[in-house]
């Protein structure tokens, strides 16, 4: 690949991970303010059915990353997926009722359950190993950009035209998706280094490798349980905050919750770019230890005030624990899976694992705040988060000695100096 074709690669996948910030997670947050605001929906209600939609996104996660390793039309995957995001949750306004609107959001979660496995194979095949955690942690950055700049934009139209301009916003963010992802060469992405192979091994077309297989490793095991817990704490935290914002100040609730995901999602773009530059020489562990503490401190100092200018203020510490994750979590499972070929597949079954804890954490948040209220629910929270804390500290090792092994190929498209500028 030359090097021309390499930078428009590059630049076609800052711009997809941009656009694709405000459709890879659906709704999210908003939908609690939606059907808290417009349905009148109580908590526990709110939370069973968010619960519902992340379970089928937990079902899909597996397949999804199989899909990955097994195709080579991976930018088709993408923008069919942006499509069908987009289009189930255009018709939630129009419907009304758990079943319909829990059966939107469920076909919503299956079809997004694409993107993080796409994205990590695509980034991997064009960048290879040796670049992967710095272009990971640019790609979180990008993302994070993207969802600030789309949350900044439904700030100011929700003032005027109400919650109902968030699915708006969607729409033209899926359109840029689409666009950005036809922008990558389909020859810069090279499908066997791209679901964990190396370039001399293999042809691309093996089968994905089963649970059993996945799970044999018992570094895989116990970073699985790690994020199970990592999104049991963080899944329920933001739709708790813009729940407590919208009973506080109902007629500003969604702009005060695009307030709290803009001042989150501009601490994340510096942190995702300085984890994935720094992750080669600090290690993968210590940065994550960091995410968890951070965590669990948001977590305790929510109930400390009921200031929409402190829970606005706590929320920036999600910036450091998503910021983080978003950067290492596919960069820690390429690690532990270099050169076995399902990388992509690894990745599913690891992400399922922590959309059980985050599915888990809206469920059980909102049952908690109907029954001893916000305070205990962040609370409980953030003990969750400690226990994270403390398995990554004591049962996981450093892994970023076996995916930064391989030296590199004379193929490799970009070295990190000659990415295209921000």
């Amino acid at each position: 690949m030359d090097q021309r074709t390499a930078t428009q690669a590059g630049r076609a996948l800052d711009a997809l991970n941009f656009f694709l910030a405000d459709v890879r997670d659906g709704l999210g947050p908003y939908l609690a303010i939606f059907l808290l605001t417009v349905h009148h929906w109580d908590e526990a209600s709110i939370g069973t059915v968010m619960s519902i939609a992340a379970l089928a996104g937990i079902v899909a996660q597996a397949p999804a990353g199989a899909l990955i390793d097994g195709t080579n039309a991976k930018r088709t995957v993408v923008i069919a997926a942006a499509i069908l995001v987009t289009v189930t949750s255009l018709l939630v306004p129009l419907v009304d009722g758990k079943l319909a609107i829990g059966g939107l959001q469920s076909l919503s979660a299956i079809a997004a359950a694409v993107f993080p496995p796409a994205i990590a194979a695509i980034t991997l095949g064009i960048f290879r190993p040796q670049a992967f955690a710095g272009r990971m942690g640019r790609n979180e950055a990008f993302n994070h950009a993207g969802n600030a700049g789309a949350a900044a934009v439904a700030a100011v139209l929700a003032y005027a035209f109400g919650p109902v301009v968030v699915f708006w916003l969607m729409a033209a963010m899926a359109v840029g998706s689409v666009a950005s992802a036809l922008a990558i060469p389909a020859a810069a992405i090279d499908n066997r280094v791209a679901r964990g192979l190396k370039p001399s091994d293999g042809d691309g077309t093996e089968k994905s490798a089963s649970w059993k297989v996945v799970l044999a490793d018992r570094n895989l095991r116990t970073f699985a349980i790690a994020m199970v817990a990592f999104h049991f704490a963080n899944a329920a935290m933001l739709p708790l905050a813009g729940q407590k914002l919208a009973l506080l100040n109902p007629t500003l609730a969604t702009s005060l919750m695009a307030a709290c995901i803009v001042a989150a999602q501009l601490i994340m773009v510096p942190v995702a770019y300085f984890a994935g530059k720094k992750c080669d020489t600090w290690g993968r562990k210590p940065i994550f230890l960091i995410a968890f503490a951070a965590l669990a401190a948001r977590g305790a100092l929510y109930p400390l005030s009921d200031s929409p200018y402190w829970i606005v203020g706590v929320q920036l510490l999600d910036g450091v624990g998503a910021g983080i994750f978003g950067a290492l979590f596919p960069v820690v499972v390429a690690d532990l899976t270099y050169g076995q070929g399902h990388f992509n597949a690894a990745l599913g079954f690891i992400a399922a694992a922590a959309g059980i804890g985050g599915a888990l954490s809206t469920a059980f948040a909102g049952f908690v705040v109907v029954e001893a209220g916000y305070s205990t629910a962040f609370l409980s929270l953030a003990a969750i988060a400690g226990v994270g804390l403390a398995i990554y500290q004591f049962a996981m090792p450093e892994t970023k000695e076996k995916g930064a092994a391989e030296p590199p190929g004379p193929a490799t498209p970009l070295s990190p100096s000659a990415m295209p500028a921000s």
